[in-house]
């Protein structure tokens, strides 16, 4: 068992020490509680450095972690199943339900269960139109249907559907998600 440890140890130390190095004028407060431009900065530095040899799919698999924080991030941050309970006025099991029905949007972030986007959050209560949004959604992922709420949609002018919904248009906002991830004209 220790051999394995220390193996496995050996074997993270070469990256550990190139996030070190790519961190090294970055002020340990702020590498308590990074924000989004922190962690970009590291993750391009890392980048730079990294020799694309030693695995093809790592520079992606980063700006992969980088894109699901940039999402965590968006408009409001994302909170756990019990604030966003109190944030409802309801229990953990009832977002829990609701994020299993499909009523509300939840990411997986590993050990640490699920987060739920901020956004989804107006006025003490889900967004009105969000569950129907989801439900029209045909995206591969939880994590697609974020990027769909919280970036333009050409579909809607350029604006973003979740600010759409905010204002009231549920039915653009529903047949935007239903064309979403189609290719062809538009």
């Amino acid at each position: 068992m220790a051999a394995n440890v220390t193996l496995k140890s050996q074997a993270q130390a070469p990256f550990v020490r190139s996030v070190v190095d790519a961190s090294a004028d970055i002020s340990a407060k702020e590498l308590r509680s990074p924000t989004v431009a922190t962690l970009r900065t590291v993750v391009e530095r890392l980048l730079e450095r990294m020799p694309a040899a030693t695995d093809p799919m790592r520079k992606a698999r980063l700006r992969g972690v980088l894109a699901q924080r940039e999402l965590l991030d968006a408009d409001g941050g994302a909170l756990s199943a019990a604030d966003m309970a109190d944030a409802l006025g309801i229990t953990r099991q009832a977002v829990d339900k609701r994020r299993k029905a499909g009523q509300i949007l939840a990411l997986e972030v590993g050990k640490r269960g699920y987060l739920y986007p901020a956004w989804q959050l107006g006025e003490g209560r889900l967004v009105k139109g969000l569950a129907e949004a989801l439900a029209a959604l045909s995206a591969d992922s939880p994590w697609a249907a974020a990027r769909f709420f919280v970036s333009g949609n050409y579909r809607l002018r350029g604006r973003r559907p979740i600010d759409i919904l905010r204002k009231g248009d549920v039915d653009a906002v529903v047949a935007a998600a239903e064309m979403f991830g189609e290719h062809g004209a538009a």
